[in-house]
C-alpha cells in the first residue's frame, strides 16, 4: 500500500518519495491519519475503505476551490486514489500549533474574504459531496430557501426516520422555514460548510488554516453559526470577520435554523442524545 502511495507523492511531484516512516495522527473521526516521511519531506495521508474514494475525490477538490481564492490558507492536496482495500488522500503536511488573538482575528477576516467569493450558478456544488460521512446533497439552485429545506434540512429529516428518530414538528417546521428566511438577502458565497474548531488551526509562525472541508456555495452564515455551535471561537475571531464582512440583522436567529442541521447530522452518525437536542432547536426556532 505504502509503495503505491509514495509512487503517486513522486509522480505528482516529480521527486522520487520512498517513505521511511508512517506515524499514526488524528485524522479525524471518520479516517486514519497518518504523517508519512522519508527524513526530508513529511505529507499527511489520510486512509478509509476503498468505497469511500469519492469522499477524497470531493475532498481534494473542495481544498484546490478554497485554495484557487487565495483569502484563507487550506493544507494544498497533492493527490487522492485507490489502493487494495483503502482509498487515500495525501495533502500539504502542516506543522499546527496554538494561536494568539491576533491569528484568530486573521482567521475571521480571511474567512470573509473567501465568503467573497460568489457562485454565478447558484446555490450548490459541482459534485455531492460529504458531511463526516453523511451524503451531502449539492445539487444547483437558484433560491436558497429551496435548497435549505430539501437538501440540507429535508434530506436529515429523511435520514433520521431511517434511524428510528422522531422529530414530531419536523413538517411545522420545514414548512415555516421560508417564513422566517424570506427577508434575508443571500448570496452564494463559497463556504467551508463543517467549520468547527476541530477543523481550524495555526501553522507554526501563527497563520490560520482551515480544513476537512464540506465544500459548497450557500449562505455565508452556515459557517459562523457553526463555529458558534461547540463552544465558540474566540471573540476577536468574530471582530475580525465583522470588519471585513458585517454579519446581516438576524443572524442571532437564523444560526439555529443553520446548526440544526448539524444536530440532525450527528444524531444520523452518532444517535444518543442529538435527538433531545434537535427537538429543543426546533421548539425554540417555532416559538
Amino acid at each position: 500500500m505504502w509503495t503505491e502511495i509514495d509512487n503517486h507523492i513522486s509522480e505528482v511531484t516529480n521527486q522520487k518519495f520512498q517513505s521511511t516512516q508512517h506515524l499514526s495522527v488524528s485524522g479525524g473521526c471518520i479516517n486514519q491519519g497518518y504523517a508519512v516521511s522519508n527524513g526530508k519531506l513529511t505529507y499527511f495521508v489520510k486512509l478509509n475503505q476503498a468505497t469511500q474514494a469519492d469522499m477524497f475525490l470531493a475532498e481534494m477538490l473542495g481544498l484546490q476551490t478554497m485554495y484557487k481564492t487565495q483569502s484563507i490558507r487550506v493544507p494544498q492536496p497533492l493527490c487522492w486514489g485507490i489502493t487494495g482495500n483503502y482509498s487515500y488522500i495525501v495533502l500539504e503536511w502542516l506543522e499546527m500549533t496554538g494561536a494568539n488573538q491576533q491569528s484568530w482575528r486573521k482567521m475571521g477576516q480571511n474567512l470573509a474574504k473567501m465568503h467573497q467569493n460568489i457562485s454565478n450558478k447558484g446555490f450548490g456544488w459541482e459534485r455531492n459531496n460529504t458531511i463526516g460521512s453523511t451524503p451531502q446533497i449539492n445539487i444547483w439552485q437558484s433560491n436558497w430557501i429551496d435548497f435549505y429545506v430539501e437538501y440540507r434540512l429535508g434530506y436529515q429529516f429523511q435520514l433520521a426516520r431511517r434511524k428510528g428518530g422522531n422529530f414530531p414538528l419536523q413538517d411545522k417546521l420545514l414548512a415555516t422555514i421560508p417564513e422566517l428566511l424570506k427577508n434575508h438577502d443571500v448570496q452564494p458565497a463559497l463556504v467551508h460548510g463543517d467549520l468547527w474548531g476541530g477543523n481550524a488551526g495555526f501553522t507554526t509562525d501563527g497563520e490560520p488554516v482551515i480544513f476537512d472541508p464540506a465544500t459548497y456555495f450557500g449562505d455565508r452564515e452556515v459557517d459562523i453559526a457553526m463555529t458558534e455551535l461547540f463552544g465558540g471561537f474566540p471573540a476577536v475571531f468574530y471582530e475580525g470577520y465583522q470588519e471585513v464582512l458585517p454579519l446581516n440583522e438576524g443572524y442571532k436567529q437564523r444560526k439555529i435554523i443553520y446548526n440544526l442541521y448539524h444536530i440532525l447530522n450527528h444524531f444520523n452518525l452518532f444517535g444518543g442524545s442529538y435527538a433531545t437536542q434537535a427537538n429543543q432547536m426546533i421548539k425554540k426556532i417555532l416559538d
